[in-house]
């Protein structure tokens, strides 16, 4: 029994200390090593910098509108007769052709009865004329000769004293005379007439149609001189002055203007400051309502740089290489625009990033590569 007791403890003294050794076996085996860490070094892009007087232009656009435009609107009422041409959209008319006629039959009559009432008033009063007051007779007689019923009425002869006043007065002929010249003004307005050489662009009528007072016919423009209103700062209003020359492009950049500033409003819009310019452009290729963008010459501002915008971080940092390695400095920005901003700050010399890098940061080893700074060669 003594013996098999000592075979049992060291067996089990043995099994515990294998045990041991196995258990430190299998921890030492699932340890893992670190990886050694590896430099990445990044390609990046960089431009040397070379400071320059950069030209600062503010983009506003607007809509092209005519100089001269004239919407028609009707004072009297009548049915639309005739026009010199047919009266539709594009349609051009020449300065003094009919625009638009309307039927006047009934109100010139009106018109021609009234003047009958004032001849036949003034020949009535002619013998009282001859007898009491014969020295202003022949005047009158000349003209009763000269008064034509189918055309304009004439002037009323020069009244000389108040004793011819207080007569032909009192006879209601001065009354019935202006009274006409109200009628022949009226008549007028049945008859729109275009006042210069343009194009027709809106016509909200047609011939046969029934026409009321205060109706609005039509639109007309002179197609040869067109204005482009535009907004911008009020910092820059004064480096704008009428007669300057400003540089225009469609919405598509694929065709050059050449503009001028005609007139600055003195006020400044509350809500958005800025001020109204108009700008006054020539084109054979311009439309009513066509969108143009104009390029304002502000001002130019030296010891500058001009860099895309998303080359800037924090709107005021750029990284620059410093021996093979990324470092973020500080800049003054200027001016920014959509796509570009103007820096101040940045020695000559200096190699800043030309593309933006995803995930850059300080202190990033990278391996530069020069490129040609493209804004210059363009």
């Amino acid at each position: 029994m003594d013996k098999r007791k000592i075979i049992l403890s060291v067996l089990g003294l043995l099994l515990i200390v294998g045990a041991v050794f196995a258990a430190k076996w299998i921890i030492d085996s699932n340890v893992k090593k670190d990886p050694e860490i590896q430099k990445v070094v990044k390609n990046v892009f960089v431009k040397t910098v070379k400071n320059d007087t950069v030209p600062i232009s503010i983009p506003a656009n607007g809509n092209v509108s005519a100089l001269r435009k004239l919407e028609l609107y009707s004072e009297v009422q009548g049915i639309f007769r005739s026009s010199s041409h047919n009266f539709l959209p594009g349609q051009e008319y020449k300065r003094g052709q009919v625009l638009l006629n309307i039927d006047s039959a009934e109100y010139a009559a009106s018109v021609q009865s009234a003047k009958s009432d004032l001849y036949n008033s003034i020949t009535a009063i002619m013998p009282d004329l001859r007898l009491d007051y014969p020295e202003v007779f022949e005047k009158w007689q000349d003209y009763l000769n000269n008064f034509d019923i189918n055309k304009s009425v004439p002037n009323l002869p020069e009244i000389e004293n108040d004793k011819e006043k207080y007569f032909i007065s009192g006879r209601g002929i001065v009354s019935a005379y202006y009274n006409i010249k109200n009628l022949e003004e009226r008549l007028r307005k049945y008859t729109h007439v275009a006042p210069f050489d343009g194009i027709l662009t809106e016509a909200l009528v047609k011939e046969g149609t029934l026409i009321r007072s205060g109706q609005k016919l039509g639109e007309f423009i002179d197609p040869s001189v067109y204005e482009l209103q535009v907004s911008i700062a009020k910092k820059f209003s004064d480096l704008l002055a009428i007669g300057k020359e400003v540089k225009l492009q469609n919405l598509d950049r694929t065709q050059e203007y050449t503009g001028t500033v005609s007139r600055i409003n003195g006020r400044v819009n509350l809500e958005t400051q800025t001020i109204q310019v108009f700008i006054r452009v020539e084109g054979q290729n311009i439309q009513e309502g066509m969108y143009l963008e104009a390029m304002l010459d502000a001002k130019e501002e030296p010891n500058a740089l001009e860099i895309p915008r998303e080359l800037l971080v924090e709107r005021s940092k750029v990284y620059v290489v410093k021996d093979s390695v990324l470092d973020l400095v500080r800049v003054e920005p200027v001016y920014f625009s959509t796509e570009t901003v103007v820096v101040k700050g940045l020695e000559d010399g200096t190699r800043m990033l030309a593309a933006s890098v995803p995930g850059a940061y300080a202190g990033q080893l990278v391996n530069a590569e020069e490129i040609e700074d493209t804004a210059k060669t363009e």
